[in-house]
């Protein structure tokens, strides 16, 4: 509706900024979206509570964005979404996703942490055996200890270098 400019008396036709409302003007109406392929496949819109209002930004090389990207095509799910399941996931068991997630540095700095382990145990065990053959009966309850150090630092050990050859 064209009125009076109050001011200099000039009919108004239009907002007095360009991309501001245009009260004379109707609406656009929405155009509806074409039919979906398969329409089984349409989703419902999510509640106010499950929808992701955060946005996280993470930096990738070619290698690991076309190794998330396969991995996600196999899911059946956008990257974004693969990234945030899988993230998920992981923060589900914690402990088991630290070692998933450990890089090649850090395996690597676990088998010289276990290699200085398995050299003390092996320290404590060859003086066991020294005394044994000097004669000398160790306890019963240090034999086990050293015996269970032996065990746990060879497993560990063997952990640290199956994870490096599963990353090959």
């Amino acid at each position: 509706m064209a009125g009076a400019d109050r001011s200099q008396g000039a009919p108004v036709h239009e907002a007095a900024t360009e991309g501001g409302s245009q009260p004379e003007e109707k609406p656009a109406p929405r155009r509806k979206r074409r039919a979906t392929k398969n329409a089984s496949r349409k989703r419902s819109p999510k509640s106010a509570t499950d929808k992701r209002s955060y946005v996280c930004s993470v930096r990738l090389n070619d290698d690991e964005k076309h190794h998330l990207a396969t991995a996600a095509a196999a899911a059946r799910t956008s990257l974004p979404a693969f990234l945030a399941r899988s993230a998920l996931a992981a923060a589900r068991d914690p402990d088991h996703a630290a070692g998933a997630i450990a890089g090649e540095r850090e395996l690597i700095s676990e088998m010289f942490a276990a290699r200085r382990h398995l050299g003390h145990v092996g320290n404590n065990l060859n003086q066991v055996a020294r005394a044994i053959n000097s004669g000398d009966r160790p306890a019963d309850a240090h034999l086990d200890a050293v015996l269970t150090a032996v065990r746990r630092a060879t497993d560990r050990v063997q952990a640290a270098t199956d994870r490096l050859l599963e990353l090959r």
